[in-house]
């Protein structure tokens, strides 16, 4: 049976892609080097472990969305799941370093988006949870397949400057938020009609109408 050691050694941002992406330096470890690995199909499931860091007052409130008042977090704190990731692996003999390519979401429908920006310094707990499949040869020679245990994992924490790095390159000084059609439509009605150039400046007329109505 083949013995594979999986950890995540660093990240960078990948500066040429056509939408944000982060590469985890991957590190691969055959214990079984008497049974040569040549290929392995990973999968990963990353999922983010809010209870492993602390948080301040600022991100008490903009984490409120997700985990409700802080007085309930003992209760409401939970492993959020982030992403799917997979990559081919060449042969493990009897290591492997290479990058673990995760494509990144702005989108603030999303969970892990709103808790990425949530933060303001520090890191993101992270846990990777492998699976997939290993192709390699036994003592006499002979192909093998077998499947990663469900067991295989390891933790990372993941900068907050090297998530908000990677969102400035792609989207420098704004945010990505979708809206549903009817909105929209309503939002673009209301920009023309009061001869507002972009959508930008007809939310801000909008918020400022309200705060004088609300005043």
């Amino acid at each position: 049976m083949v013995d594979l050691d999986f950890r995540i050694e660093d990240v960078r941002v990948e500066n040429y892609s056509a939408a944000p992406l982060l590469l985890f330096a991957l590190h691969v470890v055959n214990r079984t080097p008497d049974l040569p690995v040549l290929n392995v199909m990973l999968n990963c499931q990353i999922r983010i472990d809010p209870l492993r860091r602390r948080y301040d007052g600022g991100e008490h409130d903009r984490l409120s969305d997700l985990f409700g008042d802080a007085s309930r977090w003992g209760e409401t704190l939970r492993s959020l799941l982030w992403t799917h990731a997979s990559v081919s692996v060449p042969s493990v003999d009897p290591e492997r370093r290479m990058d673990l390519p995760v494509p990144c979401s702005y989108d603030f429908n999303i969970a892990a988006t709103k808790y990425f920006h949530g933060l303001e310094q520090g890191d993101v707990p992270l846990n990777f949870l492998f699976s997939g499949s290993i192709f390699y040869r036994d003592r006499q020679g002979r192909l093998q397949i077998e499947q990663i245990p469900w067991s295989k994992e390891c933790a990372y924490r993941l900068p907050v400057n090297v998530w908000r790095a990677m969102m400035e390159r792609y989207y420098p000084q704004g945010v990505w938020l979708c809206l549903h059609r009817d909105a929209f439509e309503e939002l673009d009605s209301y920009r023309r009609k009061s001869g507002l150039p972009t959508f930008e400046r007809a939310l801000h007329a909008l918020l400022g109408a309200n705060a004088t109505e609300t005043a």
